[in-house]
């Protein structure tokens, strides 16, 4: 039975990614600052650990015996990033070559890096793929391409790397986000029916969140030499911010209004996903309504309560309560 520690396996992608592979029989071990609170069910395969990346005593004492790393854990988005960059750099660049270092140390076999695919910056090719120049925008995104390069410096036959740039993740999760995309506008759509698009003809790349746990499932899995010392996007489809507007108002209902206002700001973010496909065998199961559908839900069985407000459910207004350092 596999060993997987997950850094950052209590926050929004990874409070669902965690019992998923519980209820594969792996052994799980998260390693979390539970900022956002604990939402893991109790399992008879599932340690927690109250950890900041930064101890790195701490950090080699709960690496021991594990045989596999994802690190999803980081400052996450430039506004979050932004509030304290000092902060945002310790955790999201320094922090990583010691957890790289002492995982290859302490025995673990493979380490998977989310990165973002953010990284490539703006784009005007139609397919943006791997092979492609990173142009970072901020140092939030900058960072995640510096830890690429940290991560494959210690590839090997034993201590298997790579590197997935997510698109943005969107649906229901247990650890909710609302401040992402999909998320906000069917959070506004469901409770005020009301959504303003600025612009609107700017591409996201979106990417559900089942989905996003089936990518980590394969890369876990799957045979190494498949994946060792590369990088994949993961993602769906880009459609425009109108369209996806579109996607939720179909699925909330038509009386949801859709403002379109102006912006200065018309940059357009899209991945190709082929490579995945191609190499890996993988693609998106779940669409954009699927997700849309799955917060519909979770708004309907009081799920998710005071969703406009709370500040649980938007990290830049956490982070700012809880002032870390």
């Amino acid at each position: 039975m596999k060993n997987i520690f997950i850094t950052g396996g209590a926050g929004y992608v990874g409070s669902v990614l965690t019992p998923a592979l519980l209820s594969k029989n792996y052994n799980v071990t998260v390693y979390d600052l539970f900022i956002y609170g604990d939402t893991l069910e109790k399992h008879k395969n599932l340690k927690t650990i109250k950890g900041d990346l930064r101890n790195t005593t701490l950090l080699e004492e709960s690496l021991k015996n594990q045989d596999q790393v994802i690190h999803l854990a980081c400052i996450s988005n430039d506004p979050s990033f932004e509030l304290n960059p000092s902060l945002g750099k310790e955790i999201n660049l320094d922090a990583f070559e010691p957890l790289v270092s002492l995982s290859k140390q302490s025995g673990v076999n493979r380490f998977v890096y989310a990165s973002s695919s953010s990284v490539y910056g703006i784009k005007t090719e139609k397919d943006v793929h791997e092979d492609m120049s990173l142009d970072p925008l901020t140092d939030y995104s900058k960072f995640k391409a510096d830890c690429e390069k940290i991560l494959f410096k210690y590839t090997s036959d034993n201590f298997v790397t790579s590197v997935i740039r997510p698109a943005t993740v969107c649906g229901y999760s247990p650890r909710q986000r609302l401040d992402l995309v999909i998320n906000i506008l069917t959070n506004l759509a469901y409770h005020k029916k009301e959504i303003s698009v600025f612009g609107g003809s700017q591409l996201r790349p979106n990417i559900h969140i089942k989905d996003m746990v089936r990518a980590y499932e394969l890369f876990i899995e799957i045979d190494p030499n498949k994946i060792n010392g590369k990088i994949f996007n993961v993602g769906f489809e880009n459609k425009t911010v109108n369209e996806l507007a579109l996607s939720v108002k179909s699925v909330i209902g038509d009386d949801v209004k859709i403002n379109t206002l102006p912006t200065d700001d018309n940059r357009s973010y899209h991945v190709s996903s082929q490579k995945i496909f191609r190499e890996l065998g993988f693609e998106a199961k779940f669409t954009i309504e699927d997700a849309v559908i799955d917060l519909k839900n979770a708004f309907d069985n009081k799920l998710l309560k005071n969703t406009l407000d709370n500040i649980d459910y938007f990290n830049i207004k956490k982070m700012q309560n809880l002032k870390l350092s």
